[in-house]
């Protein structure tokens, strides 16, 4: 007997009794979050894993928002950003940057050669240092945050912090494209050697907005 067999067949042992097309329950009592925290003590974890993941943490209140993301198009030498359809106009207000939309007839290539993009995001999770992008009109198509070198992404806070995996999936619909970011892209190969932007973006920044 193969594993396959053995493991389906403790599945339809399982089930036996459950009548067909009934609904089997499911339970979900497992650990929710590790430890009780406060809000600000959660968003503090957040940086502190994100950080740990090679991403650049950056805290500001909604005013200066549009100041800080032209600092960081500017210091990374950025001429061309990509644009979500629905992103906060405003929060590119102070850039001296060319926009380019995010548009179905792009080809990889042409993305590639965008500097930067920034988008929002769904929800942020503080024990994983993970930002979930899903395809909203402020974040755009999944390609868009895996292209171009540089990604800004901004993080609403406390709003869309959560502190753990769990209580991300409650927000999430699962039928939208989801994209789970720790840190920029990065990849080792059978001699530990890292190299960073093999699959997405080389330069992660996270901007937590109050």
């Amino acid at each position: 007997m193969s594993s396959r067999e053995r493991i389906l067949g403790r599945v339809r042992r399982a089930l036996a009794d459950v009548p067909p097309g009934e609904d089997v329950p499911v339970e979900r009592d497992y650990l929710r979050e590790h430890g009780e925290r406060t809000v600000e003590e959660t968003v503090d974890l957040l940086a502190e894993n994100l950080a740990d993941y090679r991403a650049v943490v950056h805290r500001t209140d909604a005013g200066s928002l549009p100041g800080v993301v032209a600092e960081l198009l500017a210091a990374h030498g950025a001429s061309t950003v990509l644009v979500p359809p629905g992103l906060d106009e405003s929060w590119l207000a102070a850039a001296e940057v060319t926009q380019v939309p995010d548009e179905a007839s792009s080809t990889p290539y042409e993305l590639d050669r965008v500097d930067s993009v920034v988008t929002a995001c769904a929800v942020a999770v503080a024990e994983t240092g993970t930002i979930v992008l899903d395809g909203s009109p402020d974040q755009g198509r999944r390609r868009i945050s895996l292209i171009p070198d540089h990604h800004i992404c901004v993080v609403r806070v406390p709003g869309q912090v959560v502190a753990s995996v769990p209580q991300a999936l409650e927000r999430l619909d699962p039928a939208r494209p989801l994209t789970w970011i720790s840190g920029p892209s990065a990849t080792s190969d059978i001699e530990l050697d890292r190299v960073e932007g093999v699959h997405g973006p080389r330069t992660l920044e996270v901007v937590l907005v109050r």
